[in-house]
């Protein structure tokens, strides 16, 4: 009885957050947040927390940190995904606009020189017949009815992509939702082409995300990932951790006034699984002819999949 009493005591003296683990009623798995262990549910209000706090400075930062070199990766995503006239492309954890604004670009583009195209074979029109014809098709259907929607989990990142769009003049053809790469709210077989760009290794479960990518994929659709990962000379990945553990911190506190952000935004690089080990999440979910691209010896890697 003696030692009955003692067990009680030493239970109630014991945290609630112990007692739950005994239990097995935690608040989730344990997983990573940069190289803290956390749970589920820590990880992604302290995500969403990095993403608040770094919001207005993101630009700057990202062609702070990558010398501006992340703007000519995001042009090769773009180009790799070579879009037509007509296609709808949901970008996911885009909310500053970044591909959005490239997809539009490049759609308009492509659509000006069809037109061109279009009016060399009618040699027969006159010069106002011409121009009137140009003007309509320029200005009515630029794209073609091709459409972006941007969804972003984070408020603050959505609000500086509105703003950029507004100011930069993006209006036609974009539209903004708020929204959970885990859990989209959109309908099954809906977009043509789906985009992630330095936004899957935030997500809490890159398994959950990738689901959700093919479930909204029209079948023939498209999954493209451009994102940090894992570098291959043994040298520069050297002179890579250097950089990135001892001056981008630095550069978040001086530019974002903002160090515990940017170390973790290094640190959940170096907790990304691999592009082999991606490469086969993505075949896991029913992706088919998946394959990457290294750029940069690996700094960064552009995932490419197909749902049939």
């Amino acid at each position: 009885l003696r030692l009955w009493r003692c067990r009680c005591r030493a239970l109630l003296s014991r945290p609630a957050a112990a007692l739950r683990a005994q239990r097995g009623l935690a608040a989730g798995p344990e997983m990573h947040f940069g190289f803290q262990t956390v749970t589920e549910e820590e990880r992604r209000e302290k995500i969403y927390q990095v993403f608040e706090n770094v919001a207005k400075k993101y630009d700057v930062m990202n062609d702070s940190m990558t010398l501006g070199i992340h703007r000519v990766w995001k042009d090769i995503l773009v180009h790799k995904m070579n879009p037509c006239p007509g296609t709808l492309l949901l970008d996911v954890a885009g909310g500053t606009g970044d591909i959005a604004f490239r997809f539009i670009n490049y759609v308009r583009s492509v659509r000006q020189r069809q037109l061109q195209r279009k009016l060399k074979h009618h040699q027969n029109l006159s010069w106002q017949e011409i121009f009137e014809s140009y003007q309509n098709d320029k200005f009515n259907n630029s794209l073609g009815d091709s459409q972006v929607v941007v969804c972003d989990i984070n408020r603050e990142m959505l609000k500086v992509g509105k703003q950029k769009a507004q100011h930069l003049g993006y209006s036609e053809g974009l539209s903004w939702v708020l929204g959970n790469a885990e859990e989209l709210p959109f309908d099954d077989d809906k977009f043509d082409v789906y985009t992630i760009a330095f936004g899957i290794r935030n997500v809490t479960r890159i398994d959950l995300a990738l689901q959700e990518a093919y479930r909204v994929l029209k079948p023939g659709g498209r999954f493209l990932c451009l994102e940090f990962s894992h570098v291959s000379n043994p040298l520069l990945s050297r002179l890579y951790d250097l950089y990135s553990f001892q001056v981008i911190p630095v550069l978040g506190e001086v530019i974002a006034g903002d160090w515990r952000s940017y170390q973790y935004l290094v640190e959940s690089i170096r907790q990304f699984p691999p592009q082999e080990e991606l490469k086969a999440m993505i075949e896991d979910v029913g992706f088919f002819k998946v394959d990457y691209e290294n750029l940069n010896f690996g700094i960064v890697a552009i995932h490419s999949g197909f749902k049939l």
